[in-house]
């Protein structure tokens, strides 16, 4: 369960989420710490009744509580008279403020403080709208109007000031202009100026009862505006954009508390989003290296977990294949060295390779070949992919496992040193059904056509290049079933519908002939498997319903690309074989047009 609330912890200190997100586990977290007892019972709805009464005795409590602060100020700083003055006469404070003494004794009228709250709300009018006596916090406001109100009588009385100080400069100017001309002027002009200055203040005094709420909304707005502009100056930082790529020190430790976290709590999700979010797709053969490292001498469960992961990340197509690889053989190249601490560091390292033969993951052919590369010279790929497939045997059969081998075109004689014997060396290692029996190779030989074609349609989707495709034909055919007409016609059907692109009309795929082309020429060594080839071909049509102008495409292809030649689409044409007429009719005059063209050809250039 901790595990859970330090995810929680985590999710808060990282802030990559909402507030109220975070806010809600906060709650979480400090109710757990209360040992899950709330801070506040559950309140049930309230009616307006209770409401406005709990709406007045919050009021009530914050005016008492404003009052017993004055008197309390009051006491401390009453000086030498005492805490009251004589008789009724009022006290200025120290900050501007008048109070009148209230005995400690004198009982208070809550109806006139609520009265005093209505007023003030009532006052308020403009830009600022008025506190209904329903809100629970309209004591608050009343503090913070009466802090306003103050501000703007320090206000009011510093611009008074500045004014009467500007007056009498002025006022002296004019003096000090008007001396030399006439005395009597002077006293004229100090009396208009006196009466005009007292004109002025009554004017001020008729109108400071209405300005004091304009000015207060309108300074309250500008604190407002001024506060969003600050707010929009400095937004706060973007979550979601890229983040620019890590260093590979930064990565190798973001790296560990992953694959350590991963470990511990075997979140396979939360590790392959995690590694996602690290956005260094270049720099993630860092990522395999720490993995393998740190997991060499740890437990089998542990590097089988580690082999898992990067066989999901290779899956999902996080990992590239050459990110992995790069990882992989910087520990490929240490290994030997290491061995001297790890023992059974071939056996470790297979534990964690292993669970990239899995669906999804490498071909073994390619898989097996990369691995050995750092190791061959040392003499050490045998050991390794002995260990590989004897765990690989655990979790399917030998003879699987063996099919593996055979299909991916592998031989022990790649990967071990020139001065081992093979057959020695498999026998020791048990590892003989990589060969298969002499049986096991006469029903090979024996192979139906059905068998053979799905064999080799298989390589085919999977992409497999021409290469791999020769190793497997060389690893499990003879070159009597390589000769036969039935491997010619496998061949060319498979070839041929991986070439078609179903649409409406089909077409035909050039550059999947083209690629297959060497594969071709290399089994249609005669006019003979040529011809094989074409009768393969017109059953793939009458297979598919003759679909319009499919064979003419098929032709025109395969005499550009120079897979066969004049001599057998002639001996197709006039071929009378009754096994091969099921629709040769229709063939034919679907490809009249390139008979003609072919024909037209072959007299220009003897004419030329």
């Amino acid at each position: 369960m901790d595990q859970y609330f330090n995810q929680m912890e985590k999710i808060i200190k990282e802030r990559k989420t909402t507030s109220r997100i975070r806010f809600m586990l906060q709650d979480v977290l400090d109710l757990r710490r209360n040992n899950w007892v709330p801070r506040r019972g559950d309140q049930g709805p309230k009616t307006i009744d209770q409401i406005h009464k709990d709406a007045e005795l919050e009021e009530h409590r914050e005016q008492m509580k404003v009052q017993q602060a004055l008197i309390s100020k009051k006491e401390s700083s009453g000086g030498s008279g005492g805490p009251h003055s004589p008789g009724r006469g009022v006290s200025p404070q120290d900050e501007g403020w008048n109070t009148v003494p209230i005995s400690k004794n004198r009982p208070i009228d809550t109806s006139r403080l609520s009265k005093i709250t209505k007023v003030r709300e009532g006052g308020y009018s403009g830009s600022r709208p008025a506190t209904s006596t329903l809100n629970r916090f309209s004591a608050l406001h009343i503090h913070t109007v009466s802090v306003d109100r103050y501000i703007l009588q320090l206000n009011s009385l510093s611009r008074e000031r500045s004014d009467r100080f500007d007056r009498s400069d002025r006022g002296s100017d004019r003096f000090e202009r008007r001396d030399d001309r006439d005395r009597n002027q002077l006293q004229v002009t100090k009396r208009s100026f006196s009466r005009e200055k007292e004109e002025r203040s009554r004017e001020r005094e008729q109108r400071s009862s209405a300005d004091p709420v304009r000015r207060v909304a309108s300074m309250t707005e500008e604190r407002d505006r001024g506060m969003k502009r600050e707010t929009a100056a400095t937004p706060p930082p973007p979550q979601t954009p890229t983040t620019p790529a890590l260093t590979e020190e930064e990565l190798e430790k973001k790296s560990t508390a992953i694959i350590e976290e991963y470990l511990h709590i075997n979140d396979m999700k939360e590790a392959l989003q995690c590694v996602q979010e690290m956005n260094s797709t270049q720099l993630l053969f860092v990522f395999v290296r720490n993995g393998l490292e740190s997991t060499l001498e740890r437990s089998t469960i542990a590097r089988e977990h580690m082999g898992l992961l990067l066989h999901q990340l290779i899956k999902t197509g996080i990992l590239p294949k050459e990110q992995y690889y790069k990882g992989l053989q910087e520990i490929l190249e240490v290994a030997e060295d290491m061995a001297i601490d790890i023992p059974h560091i071939w056996l470790y390292l297979a534990e964690l390779i292993t669970p990239m033969l899995h669906e999804g993951g490498h071909p073994m052919g390619e898989l097996f070949r990369e691995i050995s590369k750092p190791l061959i010279p040392l003499g050490k790929a045998g050991v390794l992919l002995v260990h590989i497939l004897t765990l690989l045997c655990k979790g399917m059969s030998h003879k699987k496992a063996g099919t593996m081998w055979r299909e991916a075109g592998l031989r022990w004689k790649d990967f071990l040193p020139e001065d081992i014997d093979v057959n020695k060396f498999v026998t020791e290692k048990n590892v003989e059904f990589t060969l298969g029996d002499e049986s096991e190779k006469d029903r090979k030989k024996e192979l139906s056509a059905t068998e053979l074609t799905r064999q080799l349609d298989r390589l085919i989707q999977d992409k497999a290049d021409n290469q791999r495709i020769f190793d497997w034909i060389e690893a499990n055919l003879d070159e009597q079933q390589t000769s036969s007409n039935m491997f010619v016609r496998a061949l060319m059907t498979c070839i041929c519908q991986s070439a078609i692109i179903c649409e409406t009309p089909y077409r035909v795929d050039g550059e999947q002939i083209k690629q297959r082309a060497k594969l071709l020429q290399k089994y249609l060594k005669d006019e003979q498997k040529e011809l094989q080839a074409l009768y393969a071909l017109q059953a793939l049509m009458v297979q598919m319903e003759q679909p319009a102008n499919l064979l003419r495409m098929f032709f025109d292809t395969l005499y550009d690309e120079d897979v066969i030649k004049e001599e057998a689409f002639y001996k197709w044409e006039s071929s009378k074989d009754p096994a091969e007429q099921q629709g040769k009719g229709v063939a034919l005059k679907s490809v009249t047009a390139f008979f003609t063209w072919l024909r037209e050809a072959e007299d220009e250039s003897d004419n030329s």
